[in-house]
């Protein structure tokens, strides 16, 4: 047997029913622990969009939000919501959005922690997030350092070189530029940005990430609108084939209530990464003292991640097998999104490759901040000048080589960062208020 076909059985085995229960069970317990603090999420909005401004060293609540949607904004949110639909049928649509809602609770509760045992490093900037919420609230060195470690690998994998590769392929694919021209230029954009610090990256994302986000959900309305004798059907076509056991899916692989509820649910938590814990490292850099606020602020960023931009590109692919049927016939997993997107009055396929180039490049800045604070947790301020120069050696040569086992390697050490980080969660809920 293949090292290929060993690592996709072990991903089998940790992505099975046991840790999607895990998660699911940890988001449903925090969401009646905290008496439904999405209930508050209106409140939320208002403090991110008018909270404090960043002082000399640290991030404001905003900007601090910002650099997670940066990390979690991306392709997860439209090529992976097309994987969920063609594998676990419409109705996969409808559970990745209730884990968004759920899952907001337990994005609160990290960020909550994060703020409560954080520290300030040398420079006098706030460094958090699960690595030290396992050191020093439950005294476990050892488990901070492994998550640390985990998550310097997937800042070099999902964060770096998987966005690296999309980015090129794009670009190839629709305007016949070079994999390596795109990586050089990716590499010195990304390099100026991440050079100046987490202000720099602070800056760019809260500038940006908000830019971006607006323009693809104006396509996503735009096409919704085209789409609106559609609109309706493709909603209870949604929510029947999640609840019902008969194939509604006309076709698409694996239809049915079970197989919508596995990839719907595994396909939110990849998206919005609540149970993983990567949104405290950015919330920690907050300079909000109160962690209450911070953990309202920073739990927005689940609602904008899964359950709109999540939801509409389900609507938008869901209205487009509808309409013109033929189109998501025959056609690869990931080119669902593609195929709806390419009806988009005069812009067609290029608004798809041009959002999904944006937002890899807005990971690739916010994923280099997860490491950085990764490699200081590990050797020390010392090691973030050298981190940074392999981080954009890495970007270079993600744009360049094939994916397919780094994509494996990152579902593999994802589900090592969400065991500690879920044990610290169980282990100090009681520290955690609403």
């Amino acid at each position: 047997m293949s090292a290929m076909a060993i690592l996709e059985q072990i991903n089998d085995l940790i992505w099975g029913l046991p840790l999607i229960v895990l998660l699911m069970g940890t988001h449903i317990y925090f969401t009646c622990k905290l008496r439904f603090p999405q209930r508050n999420l209106f409140r939320a909005i208002r403090l991110s969009l008018f909270s404090q401004k960043e002082d000399g060293q640290n991030l404001s609540p905003f900007s601090a939000l910002s650099t997670t949607l940066a990390a979690t904004l991306g392709t997860g949110n439209i090529i992976g919501v097309s994987t969920a639909v063609a594998l676990g049928g419409p109705g996969a649509i409808f559970w990745c959005w209730i884990t968004g809602i759920l899952g907001m609770a337990t994005a609160y509760s990290e960020c909550y922690l994060s703020l409560l045992y954080r520290q300030k490093t040398e420079n006098g900037v706030y460094a958090g997030g699960p690595m030290y919420v396992l050191k020093n609230g439950l005294h476990n060195n050892k488990l901070g350092g492994c998550y640390a470690l985990c998550t310097l690998a997937a800042a070099f994998g999902v964060g770096c070189t998987t966005q690296a590769n999309s980015v090129s392929g794009a670009a190839a694919q629709s305007f016949g530029l070079s994999p390596h021209l795109i990586g050089i230029v990716l590499a010195i954009v990304t390099g100026a940005v991440i050079l100046g610090g987490i202000k720099s990256i602070g800056r760019l994302c809260e500038r940006t990430v908000p830019a971006i986000t607006l323009l693809y959900l104006l396509g996503c309305l735009i096409l919704l609108v085209l789409y609106r004798n559609q609109l309706i059907t493709a909603i209870v076509w949604i929510v029947k084939d999640a609840l019902s056991f008969s194939s509604l899916a006309g076709g698409i692989v694996g239809a049915g209530a079970q197989q919508a509820l596995r990839y719907g649910i595994a396909r939110g938590l990849f998206t919005n990464e609540a149970g993983i814990g990567t949104s405290a490292i950015a919330a920690a850099a907050s300079n909000t003292t109160d962690p209450k606020t911070q953990a309202y602020v920073s739990m927005t960023a689940v609602f904008w991640d899964t359950v709109v931009m999540c939801l509409l590109t389900g609507l938008v692919i869901v209205c487009n097998m509808l309409g013109d049927p033929a189109s998501a016939v025959g056609i690869a997993e990931t080119d669902l999104t593609a195929a709806a997107f390419s009806h988009l009055p005069y812009v067609g396929d290029a608004f798809l490759t041009i959002s999904l180039c944006a937002f890899a490049v807005t990971t690739l800045i916010g994923w280099s901040y997860f490491g950085e604070k990764a490699a200081e947790y590990l050797a020390g301020n010392r090691s973030v000048p050298l981190y940074k120069l392999f981080y954009v050696l890495m970007i270079y040569l993600g744009a360049i080589i094939p994916m397919h086992l780094v994509w494996e390697c990152t579902d593999l050490i994802n589900g090592f960062m969400a065991l500690p980080n879920l044990l610290a969660l169980w282990a100090l809920r009681r520290q955690i208020k609403s």
